[in-house]
């Protein structure tokens, strides 16, 4: 079994949000950088328990990104990882970043691939359904468990009003979120360990860009919270109706 993690660094959630270039880079001055949480705690955690229940597996990770990018693939080493690939350029869009996975996963021959369901800074959710059609592969999204049987994985993910359990053949690409693996922490043994760990770095190949960032724009600054008293309904229903036009 060969497992294929996709992971990503994301800005804190901390962190204060500004952009440069006439609003159309996300400015980086200042930003902490960490593992997205989702290809952290969901994806990456739920690959080392089934390596865990299989020692034969083999756990592989793919970023796409620059040098900055190397102290999240090392935590990632340190949680369970066993070496990284790290594709030396800078995302552009989902379409870009899932071309350069796909084009790992293809030497790879991976049995599973695995994704956060989205990241925290674009929640664009896109990269794993592109990245099954690049590779041919199955792609189930929003997958909230896991199991495998032999070559079978069969996955319970969200629908509208309930759950959904499929049953698919590997290979496969799983979207995954809350509820496919309990959240870890590095110990000193994996923090240690991850030095050593092997961290390949490989050029991207060629890809059109099929998006163009057009300006960033903050959301509104919240208003003030308006105080009614509970004898004074009406003065409530002429607010949500004429200000809030929510009635």
């Amino acid at each position: 079994m060969k497992i294929l993690v996709c992971i990503s660094k994301t800005p804190d959630t901390t962190a204060k949000i500004a952009f440069t270039d006439n609003n159309r880079k996300f400015g980086t001055e200042g930003i902490q950088w960490i593992l997205n949480p989702y290809d952290e705690w969901y994806a990456l955690v739920r690959a080392i328990e089934i390596k865990e229940k299989d020692p034969s597996a083999i756990i592989h990770l793919v970023t796409v990104g620059g040098a900055d990018c190397d102290q999240v693939i090392r935590k990632a080493l340190a949680l369970g990882g066993e070496e990284a690939i790290r594709i030396n350029t800078e995302p552009t869009d989902s379409f870009f970043v899932a071309s350069q996975i796909a084009s790992v996963a293809k030497e790879g021959n991976y049995d599973l691939i695995m994704t956060g369901k989205e990241t925290i800074d674009f929640n664009g959710a896109s990269v794993g359904g592109m990245l099954a059609a690049l590779l041919g592969m199955p792609f189930v999204s929003l997958a909230a468990k896991l199991e495998l049987e032999g070559t079978t994985a069969t996955l319970i993910r969200e629908i509208e009003g309930g759950e959904e359990t499929v049953e698919v053949k590997l290979p496969l690409v799983v979207g995954c979120q809350k509820g496919m693996a309990e959240q870890r922490i590095p110990n000193m043994k994996g923090i240690m360990g991850a030095r050593s760990k092997p961290l390949k770095v490989v050029e991207s190949h060629p890809t059109e860009s099929l998006t163009e960032v057009i300006s960033f724009e903050l959301p509104p600054a919240k208003k003030g919270v308006k105080m009614i008293s509970s004898d004074n309904p009406e003065e409530l229903v002429k607010l949500l109706h004429e200000e809030a036009k929510v009635i």
